[in-house]
């Protein structure tokens, strides 16, 4: 056994001796390397998805109307939000490579485009969506058919305007938290974004439900808790970046904001791929969801609440994913292909016990998380808590598949192979999921279990594309 742990864990067989540039660190160096950046980063983003359940904890003691509301934008609201995510992919990449290379104000100039760029787009992407509010969400599945879906739309329409005004702070935000992760910084990300939800929490509290003197608002109470809370996160981004005399990274009014036709052209060709990615992803997820509704408004809850759960796991590779980004990018500008290569495949490793162990949480605890997220006292929420527990079986099956999947496409995220990790998406979240879901719901009128276990089998296929790619070294050949 601890023959067959060290050829998966050590260095030593991770990187064949004809694959080695020079040195390479110790077995226990090269995992603490990971997690120095990987571990503030899934704090981060493990406790934001935390809090954001606690969000959707606490619209859920509404019921299940309420909880359907707040589920039903989330799709169109990824979609506008899904530019600003390809565009923070090309700064992360590119900024961790001008780390790389030594060249700090290059970086700092890139992080400067970046925030004009985002920010002027981020002011187009409001008018269109407040304008396109409702069609969104009658896009999106929503209709009045029955009562509740009447009321499921309407709460729907108001929580998605009232997010969509906060599109330029999540901008400016994302931006300089996705230049912070590509210096290796993910501790000031972490504490930004914690502190941002923190406040969300506090003004849930008193919005959502009216406490300390404060008007009941119920859905849009939330949404106006969560505008909070991202305009106080975004003045704490700034301020990491303006008055930390500490940080590789640093901005000021009185530097050069005019665009940069070189700069601004990287940002474009490494963020345009991840466009194509994010585009896809966005158009499949939403596609996916649209499904899902038809379903009904119970099955929709009980499906969200297992996509909530879903969500925080994916949180755990996603913060893996960042430390690949980083440390494949900052060695390929140092020349060293053969530490690109072990990072990746040193962080695969964590990703594989990670997702171990989260699997089985998932499963012997899908009925208490389940209860969680429902008032068990409200109209069917004892059939929403049944289902979302099937549901979370193919949650803790998937666990393995998703981490490796996700932590491989940072890592070609990271070479600036953006192009290939969009195609693989375009085709396995745009085509095969969709096409999975309807058939299980329109075609063999599956339950939720079964559906999600067949719409989501196209993580594994995701897998096998990017294994392949990783392995073949191709990626180390992209110039950014």
């Amino acid at each position: 056994m601890s023959h067959l742990l060290k050829r998966l864990f050590s260095v030593d067989h991770l990187v064949r001796e004809d694959r080695r540039l020079g040195e390479v660190p110790e077995t226990k160096q090269a995992y603490q390397d990971v997690m120095r950046i990987a571990f503030p980063a899934i704090a981060e983003m493990v406790l934001m998805s935390l809090i954001a359940s606690a969000d959707t904890i606490m619209v859920g003691q509404l019921g299940k109307n309420a909880l359907s509301a707040v589920s039903l934008p989330a799709q169109p609201r990824m979609i506008f939000l899904a530019i600003f995510f390809a565009l923070n992919v090309g700064v992360t990449a590119i900024v961790a490579r001008r780390k790389g290379e030594n060249r700090r104000d290059e970086a700092n100039s890139t992080l400067r485009n970046a925030l004009v760029l985002g920010f002027g787009l981020s002011l187009v992407m409001t008018v269109l969506a407040v304008l396109l509010a409702e069609p969104l969400m009658r896009l999106a599945g929503g209709h009045e058919r029955t009562p509740d879906d009447a009321l499921v739309l309407k709460g729907a329409v108001d929580y998605f305007i009232i997010m969509s005004l906060a599109l330029p702070i999540n901008a400016v935000s994302m931006c300089i938290n996705a230049a912070l992760r590509g210096v290796g910084d993910t501790k000031i990300p972490m504490k930004v974004n914690i502190t941002s939800n923190l406040v969300n929490v506090f003004f849930n509290y008193l919005l959502i439900f009216g406490h300390l003197g404060f008007p009941q608002l119920g859905i849009r109470g939330a949404a106006i808790a969560s505008v909070i809370g991202m305009a106080a996160g975004m003045v704490l981004s700034i301020m990491a970046v303006v008055h930390n005399s500490s940080s590789y990274l640093r901005i000021s009014v009185k530097d050069n904001w005019r665009i940069m036709p070189h700069i601004m052209s990287s940002i474009i060709k490494v963020g345009g791929n991840a466009v194509v990615e994010q585009a896809s992803m966005r158009f499949g997820f939403f596609m996916y969801s649209r499904i899902m509704y038809s379903l009904g408004v119970t099955l929709f809850a009980a499906h969200n609440i297992a996509m909530q759960f879903l969500g925080l796991t994916f949180n755990f590779a996603d913060g893996l994913s960042v430390a690949a980004t980083s440390l494949v990018g900052q060695n390929l500008g140092k020349g060293r292909k053969d530490l690109s290569l072990l990072y990746g495949k040193v962080t695969q490793r964590v990703a594989l016990v990670m997702s171990l162990a989260l699997g089985l949480f998932t499963f012997l605890f899908r009925y208490p998380v389940g209860r969680l997220f429902i008032n068990p006292g409200t109209p069917d929420a004892a059939n929403v808590i049944r289902f979302a527990a099937e549901a979370l079986i193919v949650v803790a099956l998937m666990q393995p598949l998703q981490m490796s999947s996700i932590v491989l496409s940072g890592a070609l995220r990271g070479a600036g192979d953006n192009l290939y990790v969009a195609g693989v998406m375009l085709v396995c979240v745009s085509m095969i999921r969709p096409l999975m879901a309807w058939l299980a719901v329109d075609v063999f009128h599956f339950g939720l279990a079964l559906t999600w276990l067949v719409s989501l089998s196209e993580i594994g296929i995701r897998l096998i594309f990017f294994y392949r790619r990783f392995e073949s070294g191709a990626w180390a050949a992209k110039k950014v």
